[in-house]
């Protein structure tokens, strides 16, 4: 089997405006997304998806097309897509960084090679370490009686864990994850995400001070410009720290580890470039005696699917404990997908068809399609 030719398709779909996503690094309220489609001589076809949020990639829609049409796609055209190490390895060489455009296409390589021998992605990553993906969600950073109201909403969809953006004024911070924990009662696993949002010296006294809502996580408390800001606060708190900007490649994981900055690994598909990186951050942190949970960037149906066949089959991923962030159809008013995915409050599974299990609707694809 050759690759013959690979298609990009710019799309995307409104957010529920009542959901839209504040953090401290702005407001979420738009999300352009590239399909990828890649086209081989047995009629076989792989599918990717692109996220395209310049303030947390660098990267759209435009840039990703032209890096994939211009430096990456002659590299692959006639190339056996079933190959997927090596040509990911190709990929890493053609164009430097860029890892949300990488991964779309290798997430698209997976599901041509589950597509060839008639395997879900999972099972071709080793088979299931758990029976489904358990899941959280993520409460915007809006007025603490929003935040309560949406917290609320979500306990009531099946979720029984969450966490709450912070990071972005600690006395607002507090004020919120107060009214949540109020809303939600005392059941309900409650962690915190600054997003990068606070000093050193900020976070580790407004984390103490949420503690007493008994708050079981704190994510990416500083900036993920020095890996020794992150180990400090791990120094003087007594919740686990998770690292999420602060690990993109492999390389960053190592570094956090050697720096003893946190206790849990988010890792998305995106921003290492996809599936067989993240697997890679994820033995990392397995190795270090650490964890990971899915940190999402609200991708739609191609890259969830992605996400449910990684934590399916990851033993690194201790979706357990830290639940993961699959929750983009409680974001989204639509998808382009022909059948939505097994996704509930609390719980996600993947399906049983081969590859990534999914297909697209092409009046959806059409409708949503972006010049």
């Amino acid at each position: 089997m050759k690759i013959t030719r690979i298609e990009t398709i710019p799309i995307q779909i409104p957010i529920e405006p009542t959901r839209a996503t504040r953090g401290a690094r702005g407001s979420h309220l738009t999300s352009p997304f590239l399909l990828v489609r890649i086209h081989t001589d047995e009629g076989l076809t792989g599918l990717g998806e692109v996220s395209c949020t310049p303030g947390w990639s660098g990267e759209d829609q435009v840039t990703a097309a032209h890096i994939i049409a211009r430096y990456i796609a002659p590299r692959l055209i006639g190339e056996n897509p079933t190959e997927v190490e090596r040509l990911t390895a190709t990929m890493r060489t053609a164009v430097a960084n860029n890892p949300f455009t990488k991964s779309g296409l290798e997430i698209a390589l997976w599901d041509l090679l589950g597509k060839s021998v008639g395997l879900p992605v999972y099972r071709l990553l080793g088979g299931p370490v758990r029976d489904f993906v358990p899941t959280k969600y993520s409460v915007s950073g809006l007025a603490p009686e929003r935040a309560a109201e949406i917290a609320a909403w979500a306990v009531a969809q099946g979720f029984r864990t969450m966490k709450v953006k912070v990071g972005i004024e600690p006395e607002e911070d507090i004020a919120r994850v107060r009214a949540v924990r109020e809303a939600v009662g005392p059941d309900v696993r409650l962690g915190v995400d600054a997003n990068g949002g606070w000093s050193a010296r900020t976070a580790i006294r407004t984390i103490r001070r949420l503690e007493e809502f008994n708050i079981y996580f704190a994510e990416q408390p500083v900036p993920d410009l020095d890996v020794a800001w992150l180990s400090d606060v791990r120094a003087h708190v007594s919740v686990p720290v998770m690292a999420d900007e602060s690990v993109y490649t492999l390389q960053d994981a190592m570094a956090v580890v050697r720096a003893g900055a946190a206790d849990v690994l988010s890792v998305y598909i995106g921003k290492g470039g996809g599936i067989g990186p993240a697997r890679k951050v994820a033995a990392v942190a397995e190795a270090a005696g650490l964890t990971c949970t899915i940190g999402s960037n609200l991708e739609l149906g191609i890259a969830n699917a992605a996400m449910i066949h990684l934590a399916m089959a990851t033993p690194g991923i201790g979706a357990e404990e830290f639940p993961c962030d699959i929750l983009s159809p409680f974001f989204y008013e639509d998808d382009v997908l022909a059948e939505p995915l097994p996704i509930t409050g609390g719980s996600a599974r993947p399906t049983e068809r081969p590859g990534l299990g999914v297909a697209l609707d092409e009046e959806k694809v059409a409708h949503y399609r972006v010049g």
